[in-house]
């Protein structure tokens, strides 16, 4: 890395983390050299730092680390960099479990004067975690054992920014998350489950502390460069963009470019997709915009009566993919998904296979009902919060379960999408469209648009997409951003707040090695090629209202070509060489 120092002061970063040990109730403050901060920058890259010599402890193991971690834009003017990273090893894949979360809380951490949390052991009870500045205190939670998330929050909000879960975490649900200042999820992964694991109900942040800045004005100047960018994107500011609809605006586009699974991925269209779209719900719920801390897009709404409205998938997902036709069911769905700290898609998509297997679209009620027995941890719905993997399997159907990595898969059909196929296939995280995002260059056709239905050159677009996405999560700033801005005008951001020169192809080196990190990561817990890769049904035909099935042959030589961009051997793992090359 071509990095040159211009200060010797730490700038952008504070340069202390906290150490919490639950079970014997102690604090430390550990100081981190700055070639580890450079090295892996911040939030996704500095968690998977700290959890690689960890990693092969069970989620639950009072000494697998719970890492909460900010980046070094987090805090200062820099646009969507309000965001912060949870992980851990994950309940649901087994393997690196991490979620970018937005709200409050990442800029209240770092303005308590810390760049991130390494929590171990566990509490002999339910406990919380309250964060003044730099003080923290470890307090009795057992009032609080139980409840729902906006319980909680609304009960919490005076001590600042909360991150909480619900009963669904504490009854074991495999997908559990925690959820930000009660509407913004950490998700996917089952950190709520590590939470709980740890007895922890709740973690509370509020500082007042003024992140270090090396050249404020170089920072104002290159923010302009950034938010000019976002400005002139249809896709996030335009009348049908996401600032105006929230991600639901993806919705019409996913149905218009037959991507929208439907009844589990056996089809690619949903028949009632026209009344459940984005404007369906501005409709009828009204719209109210808010959005993470450090950022002006606001792509979360609300509607008239100030509850959340849902965000793409969710709205997808408990439409077409479980067959559902009634809006209000989706959104109340997407409420006590929120309520009971459950990630959506996951649930969702477990339900959906359960109604596969049972040979029958849901009932009146029925998806409210399963997922309050879910979140409660009573009935079948006990049963079905271990995920779509882990039922399938159970019941003699694994092949029903549409995953990767036991990771449930969102809502982008991969037969429309041949990058998006084999992004979730390779993806460190799992069954996940956000690792590399090729949706960008595929559908919104942003930066550069490119054949769907080929895998040609796909490889090093997932590559390079993983790459700056990892950059994205590392510094911390919102993905999205990314569909207008790149690596180099936030190289720019990044030295000026930091005082250290990098160029784009710094910061994208630095994403590789931390996305390699997490290859040699998921490696050490017998990740291996055949897990990269992606349910039979997306192979074979499966009737007349899906996509053509994806050839074989064609999905296997461009892993292939994946493996060698990516500096992996021909089974998928790292190389000795390419790990010392990366300093890993």
């Amino acid at each position: 890395m071509n990095s040159k120092t211009k200060s010797n002061k730490t700038n952008g970063w504070w340069g202390k983390i906290a150490f919490i040990d639950l079970e014997h109730r102690r604090v430390s403050i550990q100081k981190p050299a700055l070639k580890i901060y450079t090295a892996f920058l911040g939030g996704r890259g500095l968690a998977g730092f700290y959890l690689k010599d960890k990693i092969t402890l069970s989620y639950d193991d009072p000494q697998m680390p719970l890492l909460i971690f900010t980046g070094p834009l987090t805090g200062t003017p820099a646009p969507t960099s309000g965001r912060v990273t949870f992980m851990s090893r994950s309940p649901l894949t087994g393997g690196v479990g991490d979620a970018s979360a937005g709200g409050n809380f990442g800029a209240a951490l770092k303005r308590c004067g810390l760049d991130g949390l390494v929590i171990t052991g566990k509490s002999a009870s339910v406990c919380g975690i309250e964060i003044s500045n730099e003080k923290i205190r470890i307090t009795d939670a057992s009032t609080l054992a139980g409840a729902l998330v906006q319980t909680a929050h609304k009960q919490l909000a005076p001590k600042g920014s909360t991150a909480v879960i619900g009963p669904a975490a504490e009854n074991g649900a495999m997908f559990a998350n925690v959820m930000i200042d009660g509407r913004h999820a950490a998700g996917r992964t089952g950190i709520g489950l590590v939470f709980a694991s740890k007895n922890i109900k709740y973690i509370t942040v509020s500082g007042n502390k003024r992140p270090p800045v090396f050249d404020r004005t170089a920072l104002q100047e290159a923010s302009a460069d950034v938010m000019r960018l976002i400005a002139a994107s249809p896709f996030l500011m335009g009348p049908s963009g996401i600032s105006a609809f929230g991600t639901g605006a993806l919705y019409d586009l996913m149905d218009a470019r037959n991507m929208m699974p439907a009844n589990n991925f056996s089809a690619s269209k949903f028949e009632h997709a026209a009344a459940l779209n984005a404007p369906s719900f501005k409709k009828q719920y009204g719209f109210k915009s808010h959005g993470c801390s450090g950022c002006h897009i606001r792509c979360k709404k609300t509607g008239r009566d100030n509850r959340q409205i849902p965000e793409f998938e969710t709205m997808s997902h408990f439409s077409a993919l479980t067959g559902n036709s009634d809006i209000e069911v989706v959104r109340k769905a997407n409420l006590i998904c929120d309520d009971y700290g459950m990630d959506t898609i996951s649930a969702a998509a477990t339900l959906a296979a359960y109604f596969e297997l049972e040979k029958r679209r849901p009932g009146p009620g029925e998806i409210l009902r399963l997922l309050g027995e879910m979140g409660d941890g009573q009935g079948i719905g006990k049963e079905l919060s271990c995920g779509a993997a882990r039922w399938c399997a159970a019941a003699g159907h694994p092949e029903t379960a549409m995953c990767v990595k036991n990771l449930e898969l969102p809502a982008y059909d991969p037969r429309g999408a041949y990058g998006m196929a084999l992004a979730y296939a390779v993806s460190t995280r799992g069954g996940c469209h956000l690792r590399a995002y090729p949706i960008g260059h595929e559908i919104l056709r942003k930066p550069a648009p490119t054949d769907r239905f080929s895998f040609a050159g796909k490889a090093r677009m997932i590559k390079n997409g993983e790459d700056a996405n990892a950059v994205a999560d590392s510094l911390i700033a919102c993905k999205f951003t990314f569909l207008a801005a790149t690596c180099e005008e936030y190289a720019k951001v990044f030295t000026a707040a930091t005082g250290i020169s990098m160029t784009g192809q710094d910061l994208l080196l630095a994403g590789e090695r931390i996305c390699y990190n997490e290859r040699i990561a998921n490696s050490k817990n017998g990740f291996s090629e055949s897990d990269d890769d992606l349910p039979a049904r997306f192979f074979s035909p499966s009737g007349p209202d899906a996509l053509a099935p994806i050839d074989r042959k064609d999905f296997l030589a461009a892993r292939s070509a994946y493996y060698r961009v990516r500096g992996l051997d021909e089974s998928g793992m790292p190389f000795p060489e390419k790990t010392r090359e990366l300093g890993l």
